[in-house]
């Protein structure tokens, strides 16, 4: 199970891993170690986020989502495949703890007074600088 919050855990049958060779530095390490790990979590078939969960992540991660509706969430920063498996669950444990708050409605507000009315002396005032450079100097 993936922790999300106190609530709400991923099983493990709907997380999917895979283990790739990464690219980059690091010598012969590199070439035969598989320590890139790609996490794979399909919001198609999971039966543990609610709808409106999913369709938050949905748009707040486009990016990641493959056109089969898979989240797929990467890692290739350490050397070692415990601790990139470590850090892409923590990630998304982040993107799905990110994409269960639900954003806040915005207020519409007017304008205050005094701001319309600042607003419009310096409107005036803006005006009667421009409307001074035209004029000629001398003819009075």
């Amino acid at each position: 199970m993936l922790r999300i919050t106190d609530t709400l855990a991923l099983p493990e049958d709907e997380i999917v891993k895979r283990f790739t060779t990464a690219g980059g530095p690091g010598g012969q390490n590199v070439n035969k170690v598989a320590t890139r790990v790609e996490l794979r979590f399909d919001l198609e078939a999971t039966r543990t986020l609610p709808p409106d969960v999913v369709a938050r992540l949905r748009q707040r991660e486009r990016g990641r989502i493959t056109r089969d509706g898979v989240l797929r969430i990467v890692c290739q920063v350490h050397r070692e495949q415990g601790r990139n498996l470590e850090e892409a669950r923590c990630r998304l444990a982040e993107v799905v703890r990110g994409a269960l708050a639900r954003p806040r409605r915005r207020v519409a507000t007017r304008p205050t007074g005094a701001s319309r009315i600042r607003r419009r002396e310096d409107k005036t005032r803006r005006s009667r600088v421009k409307r001074q450079r035209g004029q000629v100097r001398g003819e009075d």
